[in-house]
């Protein structure tokens, strides 16, 4: 199956191909000239290179439309098909060629059968460098063109693969949210209920609307992160207690939009909401070198199953969005931890320290 392509494309490489079949027989002309001035050839011999240049040109044209008519044959079948065209090239640019060459040259007529038949493969040589020149040349563009598909295309799955990834909203808030919203109206809290909507109605706004494709500061981040935040603490009051402490050179530092959000939302669910006194939430970051760490640590009950490093427990798809978010972004580049505290679970994230072109470090 063929693919017509688009005229954009087709056009320079149309002029590719006429700019080197022109050039190469010019040059086997030239090749050709320089040869019979060397050897003392009469001045009008100059005839012969050109015929078997103009001829060359002509017949490996021919060539041209049928390697293109058979290029969806496989490799064997098409080098197979081609064998008679190529002689049969080669007949022509030596007829073309011996017949301006007799008139310099008695001798170089064939006397018999065998000697024309010997004499129509002397230009054989030139014939198959100009098929293999074309051949390895359409084949090279044609691995460049698959390998450029190729790269197109997992670009688009890994957008596919974070966009997925990242609006996949916890319908756990979700349900929570509006519950303490009902619960308030039938309260007539209306007040608190009017600024829980219109935090949810902030918060789900710039979480659909930022690409997430789209990195941001970690200044940024966290005033988003302030949008969920203040949801939650209109449900739970002074039961959710917060700490920062960012090091004053990772403002500035770069990081996928709402990363955060994922692993504070399940600290709250797993620490503050399950304790009477509720909890404390810390979030932090520092540079190490090349690397900026985040961590998210809660004073809640913990997970003794926990290790350094140790696999991510449950069915949950939050922190496993965020990390596999980090593995599609940065590779190797990009780690997710989570350990056991006594008491809490802190989740560690680790990913290259960079800052936006004109921001300094």
């Amino acid at each position: 199956m063929s693919i017509a392509l688009p005229r954009t494309l087709e056009a320079p490489r149309q002029q590719l191909f006429w700019l080197l079949h022109l050039g190469g027989w010019g040059a086997y002309f030239a090749q050709g000239y320089l040869y019979a001035v060397a050897h003392g050839k009469p001045s009008g011999y100059w005839v012969v290179p050109f015929t078997a240049a103009t001829t060359g040109a002509l017949a490996t044209l021919a060539l041209r439309y049928l390697l293109r008519a058979w290029w969806g044959l496989p490799p064997r079948r098409l080098l197979a098909a081609m064998v008679v065209p190529v002689l049969a090239s080669s007949a022509i640019i030596d007829f073309g060629t011996r017949a301006v060459l007799v008139d310099f040259c008695e001798t170089c007529k064939p006397a018999n059968h065998m000697a024309f038949v010997a004499y129509s493969l002397s230009y054989i040589y030139v014939v198959l460098a100009w098929v293999g020149l074309y051949l390895g040349i359409r084949y090279y563009r044609q691995f460049q063109s698959e390998t450029e598909r190729s790269l197109a295309a997992r670009g688009i799955a890994h957008q596919a693969q974070l966009k997925m990834l990242r609006y996949q909203l916890n319908p756990h808030f979700l349900f929570n949210t509006l519950n303490a919203i009902s619960t308030l109206i039938l309260d007539r809290d209306n007040g608190t209920a009017n600024r829980m909507v219109q935090g949810l109605s902030a918060f789900l706004r710039h979480s659909l609307d930022n690409d997430p494709m789209q990195r941001v500061t970690l200044r940024q981040e966290l005033d988003a992160l302030t949008l969920y935040l203040d949801i939650e603490k209109v449900r739970f009051a002074e039961r959710l207690r917060i700490e920062t402490d960012i090091a004053e050179d990772c403002w500035r530092a770069l990081l996928p939009s709402l990363l955060l959000q994922p692993l504070v939302e399940n600290a709250i669910k797993y620490a503050v909401a399950r304790q009477v006194a509720g909890g404390l939430l810390r979030i932090s970051a520092r540079r190490e070198g090349t690397q900026l760490v985040l961590a998210v640590a809660d004073d809640g009950p913990g997970c003794d199953a926990l290790g350094e490093g140790a696999p991510l427990p449950g069915k949950g798809v939050g922190l496993r969005n965020t990390c596999e978010r980090l593995a599609v972004l940065y590779g190797d580049a990009g780690t997710c931890h989570i350990r056991h505290l006594e008491p809490g679970v802190e989740v560690t994230l680790r990913l290259p320290f960079e800052t936006a072109p004109g921001i300094g470090g």
